[in-house]
């Protein structure tokens, strides 16, 4: 059973780390796992996105006024405000597997990726909301649809994983949990190179640390995704649009 690989990337730096002159740490980790899932499993199709290139538009009055405007009712220059933002949601929706180079910029994710956020969390696409519900109106709409997420992250400090000396800094990998939670991702894997401002043996020992990190999560995703093909996991679609 062949999957969709959704790969992400966010820095602003266009070339790889120990390739490129400056180049990304963030793409080098991301560039790592792709490569080893596609010769594990060759006939995946893989699709990349590179924000950190591109960054999709981000939200303005029109959008929103667009995007809280129940389909049936939209008029055509609605329809041509949200076509980016329906295009990334599709893509998502898509993907059985989320594969994000996502480097710290000022203790949270880049502009560029908080942009592809406010375009992909969209009502009756991937949250729906009906105030009928009462107290609790909301809804993730891909809770059901067995993704997993991989966040390949870059710090100049150290200490920013759980337990660190200054975790409680990292707004980086907690507010996308905290994203896709809301919109039914939950199943969310880590790893990440620190000490990029130290450079030298420092950075070099990190960055090992993070590839041999990279190595274990394919092949554990790798297994785990061959053994939910042996069942008969059927993927759900979100549940109709509402809103009121």
């Amino acid at each position: 059973m062949t999957l969709n690989l959704l790969h992400i990337d966010a820095s602003a730096r266009p070339g790889l780390s120990g390739t490129d002159p400056h180049g990304s740490h963030t793409r080098r980790l991301s560039a790592r796992f792709v490569e080893r899932w596609r010769a594990a499993r060759p006939d995946d199709r893989i699709d990349h996105l590179d924000v950190g290139q591109h960054p999709p538009a981000y939200v303005d009055s029109r959008w929103i006024h667009a995007a809280f405007t129940a389909p049936a009712d939209r008029e055509p220059w609605m329809a041509n405000v949200l076509a980016e933002s329906d295009r990334l949601v599709d893509q998502l929706i898509a993907a059985d597997l989320i594969v994000v180079g996502l480097p710290m910029y000022n203790f949270s994710v880049p502009a560029q990726f908080k942009a592809y956020i406010d375009n992909i969390v969209r009502v009756g696409r991937t949250f729906g909301f009906d105030r009928a519900r009462g107290a609790v109106p909301y809804w993730p709409m891909l809770a059901d649809a067995g993704k997993r997420m991989v966040l390949l992250g870059a710090r100049g400090d150290h200490g920013y994983d759980p337990g660190g000396r200054i975790a409680h800094l990292n707004h980086t990998e907690s507010s996308v949990r905290s994203v896709f939670g809301y919109i039914g991702i939950t199943d969310v894997h880590e790893a990440a190179v620190e000490c990029d401002e130290f450079g030298g043996e420092q950075l070099a020992q990190s960055m090992r640390k993070a590839e041999a990190a990279v190595d274990r999560l394919v092949d554990e995703l790798r297994r785990c995704e061959e053994t939910v093909a042996s069942g008969s996991s059927l993927r759900r679609g979100p549940e109709p649009y509402s809103v009121r």
